[in-house]
């Protein structure tokens, strides 16, 4: 067996954007997400632990574009600055 056929597949940027935003649309009003529901969601299984660097990819990519809020404790972070675990959601309505 190679040792790419031993690697968990990760899913695509696009699929996990698709993703995150339709979980983050569809959260109660003012609530946020878990990084890793999206991962499960984005790819389900046994290896959905794989997609977690990709999520935080994405995430970066959004909120640095406006699109995505990412949180810790909380609070907004800068993308830049993104460490340790955080929570996602859509910016407020209005911004």
């Amino acid at each position: 067996m190679t040792d790419s056929a031993q690697r968990p597949k990760r899913p695509s940027e696009d699929t996990v954007e698709a993703t995150l935003l339709a979980l983050a649309a569809s959260a109660d009003k003012g609530r946020s997400i878990a990084p890793e529901d999206v991962a499960r969601a984005a790819s389900p299984g046994p290896d959905w632990q794989a997609a977690l660097p990709v999520v935080r990819r994405v995430a970066v990519r959004l909120a640095k574009a406006g699109r995505l809020v990412i949180y810790r404790k909380g609070r907004p972070v800068d993308p830049d600055e993104l460490r340790g675990v955080f929570r996602l959601g859509l910016p407020p309505a209005g911004e």
